[in-house]
């Protein structure tokens, strides 16, 4: 079973950066689109950013101008680049992929487990 581990996130103060990073355990297919969610305790899932196969970014109004999504097809690896962090970006960050488990299987989403990212002085 392929899973979704991503990594970088951590405490920082306000006004920091931080990039998380989100890669494959194995291989799958068609991975698109790729995007991040965030999520606080007791508040639903909320979403971040997502990045297409064609490179099309779309971002959440409270994170526009600061975050910034990218992917690296080569490595299967899709980043998120979050500058002037703010308290209210505190949260567990999830990669999720849609993607394929083989070339001719169904389209399925696949979810990281989370790191979380503290911004606090």
């Amino acid at each position: 079973q392929v899973q979704l581990v991503e990594s970088g996130g951590g405490l920082v103060q306000p006004g920091g950066s931080l990039r998380l990073s989100c890669a494959a355990s194995g291989r799958i297919f068609n991975i698109n689109p790729m995007g991040w969610y965030r999520q606080t305790p007791g508040k639903e899932r909320e979403f971040v950013a997502t990045i297409t196969s064609g490179d099309t970014t779309n971002y959440a109004d409270s994170v526009k101008g600061r975050f910034i999504i990218s992917r690296d097809n080569a490595k299967n690896t899709v980043y998120l680049q979050m500058n002037s962090l703010k308290p209210e970006d505190t949260a567990a960050y999830y990669c999720n992929w849609r993607a394929r488990p083989t070339p001719g299987g169904a389209r399925r989403d696949y979810w990281g487990q989370g790191t979380q990212v503290t911004v606090s002085s």
